[in-house]
């Protein structure tokens, strides 16, 4: 507790205090001057001297009086502008002097009045809607007299560089190779340049052939330096994947090899090579400072997560090829790989053509333990892989390769047909039409079929050989009991999904060739699925809809002509084998003939008559058909309308003749494919060739 002296003072001081507040006016106020306190004195505009009385006020201390100046106060964080007139400077007056003290700076600078007019030329061409084409061709040629011969200055300016993206975009093939000829040498700087890559991009995506051999050729030597550059890299990668012509490629791709590529470059006039294994066979001594050089490049993208380059990939499928199958270099290889947080190299490396042959040597030529982290770590990337022509060849190869098939189907399969959530259907469709996704369910049933496989799938086939070969020492299991037992596993949801949206996957000719090939080769109570797709032959094929309806419905399925042909294939129930001569038919049989007449019994006539004609053919010559008498009776019913179909053009007959008829009176008759002149010269049949068959089926 304070003493009472102690308070009696602190309570004196508070009144004095108080009092002095409310003090007489006249009390001086008091500044410091250079003596000490002094007395201030008043400037008349400030106090109202008393000049009635003609005394001077004196202190009230009474204290001499003293001269000293006007105080002058200024508030805390601004200072006189100098001017005794106006004052201190408000706030508006300062933002306004910044600016126009940053307006001056920027007037300053170099090109600064042309860079602003380019800026101005920008904001209306980037409108493109909105400026009519000879307004546009005015302010492009203005543009291009305002940065020609400045083209350098203008690129590495970020709001510049804008005006210049658009000069090329509607420039004229002379304008765009002036503009590549005059930033000759300087590509690879603007390629690190945040704004100025795109420039680069711009002058290469013309295709223009000249344009790419001027740009091209400045990044060699400079490969290692920008793939690890975090702009450049991308725009390098760019370049490389999808301009640069075989012998850039492999010029750019030499430089992953050592530092001797990028310095000593092979001679223009002769055609370079990245294949390392060449390299290495001429000289033996650089295997491995060339490895060594190879693996630490490739290794430092990794860890910096820059896994997406195509680039990348061709230089690690390079540098595995030339690895021994079972040496350390190829474990610890593998294993850098495998430890990838994230898995994401192997998901960039599914969808280059490099990266997923990469991903097929490493699941062929890994332990059973590695198959498995491998294939896990494409979770949830699986349906994208199977429609991409590289990725959906690693699913493939997992069939192959895999024994554990468990491991296969509960990881594969879920993620292509579904997983419960409504989208079986969707899905299933995808499958049955895209011509790499349905490789990765129709490869377990028809194999290394040329329908599946054709001339544009070869590389696919390429690989399937590459790791057949290797599975003969890593696998343990026989391929073709795999193959059964995935189709076991697959077998039950197939048909589960074909039963629920039959419609959906008939409407195409992919489709209905898909369904017939499920059916052929799946095992399982097939009976739903077939009800299915025979509901969908249900109707009238002759009906028409007045009323017009977006989109258009689509025409009965006996109308087109893969719809006849899966209903004729599921009623032979079974292939035509070649060797033999002879159809196997699957065992059990389909039976499908009897699931099918009673659908279309009431319009079996037009069936016979139209397009599908062949459907009612096979009818007639299935052995375990059970209503074919009664099929017989009301065919020759109307036997007269059958032969009127037979002998009668029609309809797509009839548009192939108005075609070849209306080119003829063009003069530009079309070419024939038989050469003879006495085929060229042979009428063709008219009328309907199933109801021809059917008519002699029947012997009438």
């Amino acid at each position: 507790m304070a003493p009472k002296t102690f308070s009696k003072l602190a309570g004196a001081k508070r009144k004095a205090a108080a009092n002095a507040k409310h003090g007489s006016d006249l009390r001086a106020k008091k500044a410091k001057t250079s003596t000490g306190k002094q007395r201030v004195t008043f400037d008349n505009d400030d106090v109202k001297s008393d000049s009635d009385s003609g005394d001077d006020a004196d202190s009230v201390d009474g204290g001499a009086e003293v001269e000293t100046k006007s105080a002058k106060f200024e508030p805390k964080g601004k200072k006189s502008n100098g001017d005794a007139t106006t004052g201190t400077q408000t706030s508006r007056e300062a933002h306004a002097k910044q600016k126009q003290l940053a307006a001056e700076r920027k007037a300053a600078k170099p090109l600064a009045d042309e860079v602003q007019r380019t800026k101005k030329l920008w904001e209306k061409l980037r409108r493109k809607s909105h400026v009519p084409k000879e307004e546009r061709q005015q302010l492009v040629d203005e543009l291009y007299s305002i940065i020609t011969g400045k083209v350098k200055d203008f690129v590495l300016k970020h709001d510049a560089v804008r005006a210049v993206q658009t000069a090329i975009k509607y420039s004229t093939p002379a304008q765009r190779k002036q503009i590549a000829k005059e930033l000759q040498g300087t590509y690879a700087q603007l390629a690190e340049s945040r704004y100025a890559k795109f420039l680069i991009g711009k002058l290469l995506v013309q295709n223009d052939d000249e344009i790419r051999d001027i740009i091209v050729p400045e990044f060699y030597g400079k490969v290692r330096k920008l793939i690890n550059h975090s702009e450049a890299s991308w725009i390098l990668d760019d370049i490389y994947r999808g301009v640069a012509t075989k012998d850039q490629k492999a010029r750019l791709l030499r430089e992953w090899y050592g530092p001797e590529f990028a310095l000593f470059m092979v001679d223009r006039n002769v055609e370079a090579t990245a294949d390392l294994n060449k390299i290495l066979a001429e000289e033996p001594s650089k295997r491995a400072t060339a490895l060594k050089y190879c693996f630490d490049m490739v290794n430092g993208l990794i860890q910096k997560k820059l896994t997406g380059f195509t680039m990348l990939h061709d230089a690690m499928l390079q540098y595995f090829l030339n690895l021994k199958p079972g040496s350390d270099e190829l474990k610890e290889f593998t294993e850098t790989i495998k430890e990838d947080e994230g898995g994401d190299l192997l998901k960039n490396m599914a969808f280059t053509k490099s990266g997923a042959r990469l991903a097929c040597l490493l699941l062929a030529h890994g332990n059973a333990k590695d198959r498995k982290q491998i294939i896990k770590t494409f979770k949830d990337t699986l349906q994208l892989m199977s429609g991409d022509p590289n990725g959906h060849m690693i699913i493939l190869a997992a069939y192959d390769l895999i024994d554990d098939t468990v491991l296969t189907s509960k990881t594969i399969f879920p993620e292509l047909i579904g997983k419960g959530d409504g989208n079986e259907a969707g899905n299933l469709v995808f499958l049955a039409n895209d011509l790499n996704a349905r490789t990765t369910i129709l490869y377990l049933f028809e194999g290394r079929s040329k329908s599946l496989f054709p001339a544009s799938h070869a590389n696919d086939l390429a690989i399937l050989d590459e790791i057949h070969e290797i599975r003969k020492t890593t696998s343990k299991k026989e391929p073709e009991i795999r193959r059964k037992e995935l189709v076991t596993a697959i077998s039950s949801q197939l048909l589960s999904v074909v039963a629920a949206s039959p419609n959906d996957l008939v409407s195409t000719s992919f489709g209905c060739q898909f369904a017939a090939e499920v059916f052929l080769s799946t095992v399982g109570d097939k009976s739903a699925a077939l009800a299915a797709i025979a509901s969908t032959a249900g109707g009238d094929p002759s009906a028409s809809t007045e009323e017009e309806i977006y989109p258009p419905p689509l025409p009965h399925i006996s109308l087109t002509p893969h719809g006849g042909k899966m209903f004729k294939t599921l009623i032979a129930g079974g292939r035509f084998d070649k060797a033999t001569g002879e159809l196997k038919r699957v065992d059990p049989p389909l039976n499908f003939a009897d699931i099918l007449y009673p659908i279309i019994e009431e319009h079996v006539v037009q069936w016979a008559t139209g397009p599908s004609s062949f459907t009612v053919l096979a009818l007639l010559e299935a052995p375990d058909f059970v209503s074919k008498d009664k099929l017989i009776k009301v065919l020759k019913e109307n036997k007269k309308v059958l032969k009127k179909a037979a002998t009668e053009e029609t309809a797509v007959q009839k548009e192939k003749k108005t075609e070849v008829d209306a080119a003829e009176k063009e003069g530009g008759a079309k070419k024939r494919k038989s050469k003879s002149k006495d085929k060229e010269d042979k009428p063709k049949p008219k009328g309907n060739m199933g109801t021809k068959l059917v008519l002699e089926k029947l012997g009438v």
